[in-house]
Order: structure tokens, then C-alpha cells, then sequence
């Protein structure tokens, strides 16, 4: 799909409706085409950890053996004693 968008005074240009993501990695290519990938961004310390295999295989097994879906502790079942 192409869609023609115009380049404002400032050199900015709105997508509007096109953006589906929050940010995005700009790539200039030989001819002046612009390439926008979805991107995130990452600390340091995120990055270092998914490059280390292992780490992160820990965490897949954790991952596979939990039963809690929202990562907060399950709450104990209320009993009432009769009276």
C-alpha cells in the first residue's frame, strides 16, 4: 500500500492514521527512500540480558513451570467457620 504524505515547512511529515506503533527506526536508503521499522527501546542492562543464552533460557523455563498468569501471588481461599 503506498500512501502520498507531504513534508511540512519544518521537514516533518504526520502519519497519522498509518502509525500503528509508538516509534519508530528511520533507514535512509541509496536514493533517498526512507524505510520507518517499529522499534523499541532498550536499557543497557535489558540488552546484556538477551544476548546471554542462558539467562534468558532461565527465564523461559520459569516462565514454561508458572501457573500464575498476571505474575502477582494467587490469593488463599476465604473459609468461614459456622457459628
Amino acid at each position: 500500500m503506498s500512501t502520498l504524505i507531504q513534508v511540512d515547512g519544518r521537514k516533518r511529515v504526520s502519519l497519522g492514521k498509518l502509525a500503528q506503533h509508538g516509534q519508530y527506526l528511520v533507514t535512509e536508503e541509496p536514493g533517498g527512500r526512507l524505510v520507518l521499522e517499529p522499534a523499541v527501546v532498550l536499557t543497557v542492562a535489558e540488552q546484556n540480558f538477551l544476548n546471554d543464552p542462558k539467562l534468558v533460557a532461565a527465564l523461559q523455563a520459569t516462565a514454561d513451570t508458572s501457573t500464575a498468569t498476571d505474575g502477582r501471588p494467587q490469593r488463599r481461599s476465604r473459609t468461614t467457620s459456622a457459628a
